[in-house]
């Protein structure tokens, strides 16, 4: 007897839709990539708290470190997303 998933991948390929591939990974590729995660946490975390303590010091530059606050955000994801991509492909 078929699972609902098998079943599905055949009308998907009977309709000439290529399955999906499926992207095991192993043990250690796992771990780096919650190794990877973990240190992203830590760094926004640390971010975060920086910027709460420069909007406290000087309320004058807020935008500018608001802005400055984005920009690295947004760097760290970046960083996270193509390290998480280059452990993926081993």
């Amino acid at each position: 007897m078929k699972s609902a998933y098998e079943r599905a991948l055949e009308k998907l390929e009977s309709r000439g839709i290529a399955a999906p591939q499926q992207d095991a990974l192993d043990e250690d590729q796992r771990r780096r990539i919650e190794d990877a995660r973990s240190r992203h946490q830590a760094k926004v975390a640390e971010l975060e708290i920086l910027h709460r303590k420069n909007l406290a010091a000087d309320p004058a530059k807020r935008l500018e470190e608001e802005e400055n606050y984005r920009v690295e955000l947004r760097r760290l994801g970046e960083r996270l997303e193509s390290d998480i991509e280059r452990i993926r492909r081993g």
